[in-house]
């Protein structure tokens, strides 16, 4: 596997850096930390320059925690990277995973892969809706989702799904999961591993950045629910906008340097 691996953590959490560190080093897979941002340390203008309140109330149901916000910073800086740099692509992982069987292969796999794709998950749930799938590896299926999952904790971003999240989402609004779910917003072609190359260790259960959620008021409530009808009438509407697995077999050429 050729291709630059980061995984973001905060200075403080040495032990999941170590933890995941080491597992990296016994699948033989080189990986350099990336700085988490920590929100209330950026400066006031590099804030209104990376959150817009205004485009929150219009698109989401609640105004991020600080730890939202410096989540997406710190996956803006991961895409920023890869542009800066002569790589096709760059596998971006949170620092609370555990990399399971399969996960060396399945990046190598997508490095060699034939068809167009912005993103590729390496972690959903445990039966995700597909639209089509094909052979990934002799364990595991590469797959074009029915609805994208939510979670940010492993992928793969090429360079022309990178250009397509930078131009489109600074200032953001949403959290970055629930904007990755919006994809047809800005043509994304997101695909996925099934099943999942990686898990969640248990201190996932009690992040390092994201504070409780207060309960949500009737308004929410009612924004909320909005936001579900929005993303259900997006994928029924553009779903079938990128063609099945199997049919498109020409890498594009963003995706090369």
């Amino acid at each position: 596997m050729t291709l630059p691996l980061v995984f973001i953590n905060l200075e403080r959490d040495e032990e999941r850096r170590e933890r995941l560190l080491g597992q990296l080093h016994e699948s033989g897979i080189e990986g350099s930390r990336l700085p988490a941002v920590w929100w209330a340390d950026l400066a006031e203008d590099k804030q209104a320059a990376g959150y817009c309140s205004d485009l929150n109330a219009r698109q989401y149901y609640k105004s991020l925690l600080n730890g939202e916000k410096g989540c997406y910073a710190s996956h803006l800086t991961a895409w920023k990277m890869l542009l800066e740099s002569h790589a096709p692509a760059l596998v971006v992982l949170e620092d609370d995973v555990c990399l399971a069987p399969g996960f060396a292969e399945a990046l190598q796999a997508i490095e060699a892969l034939d068809v167009p794709w912005d993103m590729v998950k390496l972690i959903g749930r445990s039966h995700e809706k597909v639209r089509s799938s094909r052979l990934l590896t002799a364990g595991l299926k590469l797959v074009q989702y029915r609805r994208v999952p939510s979670t940010t904790a492993g992928y793969v971003v090429s360079r022309s799904g990178a250009q397509k999240l930078l131009a489109s989402r600074q200032p953001f609004g949403r959290p970055v999961d629930v904007d990755l779910r919006f994809w047809w917003e800005n043509d994304l072609c997101i695909l996925g591993v099934t099943p999942s190359v990686l898990s969640l260790d248990s201190t996932s259960d009690v992040s390092t950045i994201w504070q409780q959620i207060d309960r949500l008021s009737p308004m929410a409530r009612w924004r909320k629910l909005r936001m579900k009808w929005q993303l259900n009438l997006g994928n029924l509407l553009h779903g079938r906008r990128h063609p099945p697995l199997g049919q498109a077999r020409r890498k594009p050429s963003s995706n090369r340097r």
